[in-house]
């Protein structure tokens, strides 16, 4: 098992900035099955304004999302240098499902573990956990391809 903590190694993964860059570190990776992401969700992000004012919930759309990043940045640090100058795109949700708000102070531990890959093609099964409690999970896909392609 690899371990990638470091939010720079995260950038030069994924395209992803403020205010959507939603990994804060990856702390868990076996390259080619499965990854652990850390997303630490505080009051200072800008959705609290809006969702929900007086009781902020972290929108399930960003919890995908990270879990999508996370999956992006299992993808490419197993691919190495053959995914340079690529891209990973989200195509589709499956299965989702929210069980618990997730609210500032909550350290958000995303777990992706590969089903399968054909090609350029993977597919994912995410939980989002916070003190080993499944608060949403999805089955998901995404495509690798380059930068500069015709989607």
């Amino acid at each position: 098992m690899n371990t990638l903590s470091d939010i720079n190694d995260i950038m030069g993964m994924i395209p992803h900035r403020y205010p959507i860059l939603l990994v804060d570190r990856i702390i868990e990776f076996v390259p080619g099955e499965r990854a652990v992401g850390l997303k630490n969700v505080t009051f200072n992000e800008p959705h609290f304004q809006g969702h929900f004012p007086g009781w902020p919930v972290m929108p399930g759309v960003l919890i995908i999302e990270a879990m999508a990043q996370t999956s992006a940045c299992l993808v490419v640090k197993t691919l190495g240098d053959e995914a340079r100058g690529k891209i990973v795109y989200f195509m589709s949700i499956d299965e989702a499902k929210f069980r618990k708000p997730v609210t500032p102070g909550d350290a958000l531990h995303i777990h992706v573990t590969k089903i399968q890959n054909r090609k350029n093609v993977w597919k994912f099964k995410g939980e989002a956990m916070v003190n080993g409690v499944i608060y949403a999970e999805a089955v998901f896909a995404a495509m690798i391809m380059d930068r500069t392609a015709d989607m």
